[in-house]
């Protein structure tokens, strides 16, 4: 070490020794500003500043001062315009006969403490000391995963968030809105129902800002089939069978004429599956697609299935289609067909009207 080193070295301790042991530098917790008639230590009113802000610390000088500084937990920042803390976000301001002034830029909980002023005069030593509070905004740092569970499961969900003051926690379904809630960390389904599947949100909030995140569940459960309807369909016309159900994970759908299962494209049908939908379609009927069909919805958790008849539809003239009880078919046949019976009747009674 250089010459020049060692009289650095020795000029620090010479400096802190004298702050801590001339100046009698206070330790404890604040307390409300107050002035003390005697003694020269004054204990300023708490500073609070919210997180990533700048505190300003200030100290007045008056009389003839041979040393000043300021000290963070017996830790020296500044003794006078030398800098003696490494941390960038800490410089001077002012230093002149009346004020001595620091600042720390970027505030974190770490900087969170006692701070004290220490200034030698030439009759005797005085401290001032204040108490920096910081304040953190809510942060949630430990949630629950998206979740998937079969219909009747227990869950549980978790939200914890950090902050200062610490933050209050509450949870509600927003997605569908719903009348499920909770004040606190977490959240308990018990025997979930699949109208419990949708968003969920949880609120950290304190005085300084509100945290909101959100955790999906999505509920399987096995199909539920919709009854089918009975379709009647002219010789060689076109008719449809639609198949809805509702089920999470999406249901495979199985046509089944009796008991053969029919593919599509089987012997001019098709069959078209849309999410909660399937169709088979006949394009052209002929007297062997007359009959009983089954459709089955099939996911992993179960099946359900449902029962059509396609039945034959009397063609009174080439342009006319009937509709049977609960009948769904192309065309549109109703009034024709009415007007096609009357005509029939009255030509079958016209001659036992011509005898009277």
């Amino acid at each position: 070490m250089s010459v020049r080193g060692y009289f650095v070295a020795f000029y620090k301790c010479t400096v802190l020794l004298s702050l801590r042991i001339l100046l009698l530098v206070p330790a404890g917790l604040p307390v409300r500003s107050q002035g003390d008639s005697q003694s020269d230590n004054k204990v300023m009113d708490n500073i609070t500043v919210r997180q990533g802000e700048t505190v300003f610390l200030r100290c007045a000088q008056g009389d003839v001062v041979t040393h000043t500084a300021w000290l963070n937990r017996s830790s020296i920042l500044y003794a006078g315009e030398d800098k003696w803390s490494v941390d960038p976000r800490v410089s001077l301001v002012t230093l002149n006969q009346e004020e001595f002034t620091i600042k720390i830029e970027n505030v974190d909980m770490t900087d969170e403490g006692q701070y004290v002023c220490a200034v030698q005069t030439s009759s005797r030593p005085r401290t001032t000391s204040v108490h920096i509070l910081v304040q953190v905004p809510p942060k949630i740092i430990n949630l629950s995963r998206d979740i998937v569970v079969n219909e009747g499961s227990n869950v549980t969900l978790m939200c914890q968030a950090s902050g200062k003051p610490e933050p209050s926690i509450s949870w509600k379904l927003i997605s569908p809105s719903g009348d499920l809630a909770s004040d606190d960390e977490y959240l308990e389904i018990p025997s979930i129902s699949r109208q419990r599947a949708g968003t969920y949100e949880c609120t950290a909030v304190n005085d300084i800002d509100t945290d909101v995140q959100t955790v999906d569940i999505t509920v399987n459960y096995a199909p539920t089939v919709s009854e089918g309807r009975d379709v009647g369909v002219t010789l060689g016309q076109r008719g449809v069978l639609e198949c809805e159900a509702d089920a999470v994970p999406e249901a495979d759908f199985e046509w089944y004429k009796d008991d053969r299962r029919i593919f599509n494209g089987f012997d001019g049908t098709e069959i078209v599956n849309t999410g909660s939908l399937s169709k088979l379609t006949f394009f052209n009927v002929s007297d062997g697609d007359y009959g009983n069909y089954t459709c089955v919805a099939v996911n992993k958790l179960g099946s359900s299935n449902t029962s059509f008849l396609l039945y034959v539809v009397i063609e009174p003239t080439s342009s006319t289609l009937l509709q049977g009880p609960r009948a769904v078919q192309d065309g549109s046949g109703g009034a024709m067909g009415v007007h096609s019976h009357t005509c029939l009747l009255f030509i079958v009674f016209l001659p036992f009207l011509l005898r009277f």
